[in-house]
């Protein structure tokens, strides 16, 4: 593991501490199978450290200027706050800034790799599981190819 990932996993770690999903497991597990994920892709080092980092803006006390002052690179800090949503931003708008930045790309089908899992969603009742898949679905229609240039 590169110093930068393990910086990632670090910052991702202490940031999700006391976190749950929505199947009551520590939250900590998902971004770390998200980093599996694209790791298994091919993703290098800045594609695995923000996908440690993929939802710490959005989802904690976490800021980018967080991020830059713990040594984390531009073009990762700037993937991290394309992937995360912004209130009131809409789904079209979130994906068009996710599919300028080739990292954030990769990052976001490995986060819909983990989401859509079968085991993971069947622990969901019928209702979640639904709503959800229906969003995943939308989700990867928006979404540009991950070894398709930005643009």
């Amino acid at each position: 593991m590169t110093d930068l990932v393990t910086t990632a996993r670090r910052i991702a770690t202490q940031a999700h501490r006391g976190q749950v999903d929505k199947a009551g497991a520590p939250y900590i597990g998902h971004p770390e199978r998200v980093a599996g994920h694209a790791a298994a892709a091919g993703g290098d080092e800045r594609v695995v450290a923000a996908a440690w980092l993929h939802d710490v803006v959005e989802d904690t006390d976490v800021t980018p200027d967080d991020l830059c002052a713990a040594g984390i690179p531009d073009d990762v800090v700037t993937a991290v706050v394309a992937l995360s949503k912004v209130p009131g931003q809409s789904v079209d708008d979130y994906f068009a800034a996710v599919n300028r930045h080739p990292v954030a790309i990769a990052v976001k089908a490995a986060d819909l790799a983990d989401n859509t899992d079968p085991e993971r969603l069947a622990l969901l009742d019928e209702q979640t599981r639904a709503r959800l898949v229906a969003k995943y679905v939308r989700a990867r229609g928006l979404l540009a190819h991950p070894h398709a240039p930005a643009g």
